[in-house]
């Protein structure tokens, strides 16, 4: 693969509001997210903009511009995706957010996947609008490799 272009992960979602600056302005509240670009369109619209946090770049732009990019709340709570997002302490973090504001869904909580894979703290946020977030703390690696592969567990 080649490089991306500089400071852009290889993978940056896009998500839409119906009120873009404001979502900008609690997402940095909220979930400490900065902007590096914010621009704007007639009677402020917000054409496009880019949000920060570590090396990831989250893209927030305003419903309208095209028709298939909606927010949550106009389409009646419909998701078709969540943000993944690690942080330094999911705790902390859950607090900063349910101080701004946002709908806490999940408490944090540990998910132990045992030696072989991994052990976060995680919590889900939902914003204003709808959006679902996920916010992981790692707190162990995996301690002995995976024999044989990728092993998949039935549940019934």
């Amino acid at each position: 693969m080649r490089p991306t272009p500089k400071d852009w992960p290889r993978v940056s979602p896009a998500l839409f509001y119906e009120d873009a600056q404001a979502a900008i302005d609690w997402l940095g509240r909220a979930f400490g997210l900065e902007p590096r670009l914010v621009v704007e369109g007639e009677g402020g619209t917000i054409l496009h903009s880019e949000l920060v946090l570590g090396e990831g770049v989250i893209m927030v732009g305003q419903v309208g511009q095209r028709p298939w990019c909606q927010s949550p709340r106009r389409m009646g709570g419909v998701n078709t995706q969540s943000i993944m997002v690690y942080v330094d302490d999911a705790i902390a973090h859950c607090q900063r957010a349910r101080d701004a504001g946002a709908t806490i869904a999940t408490e944090p909580a540990v998910s132990d996947y045992g030696e072989e894979y991994w052990k976060d703290r995680s919590y889900e946020a939902v914003d204003p609008e709808g959006h679902h977030w996920w916010f992981c703390e790692r707190l162990a690696d995996a301690t002995r490799p995976r024999a044989g592969g990728v092993r998949v567990k039935e549940h019934r």
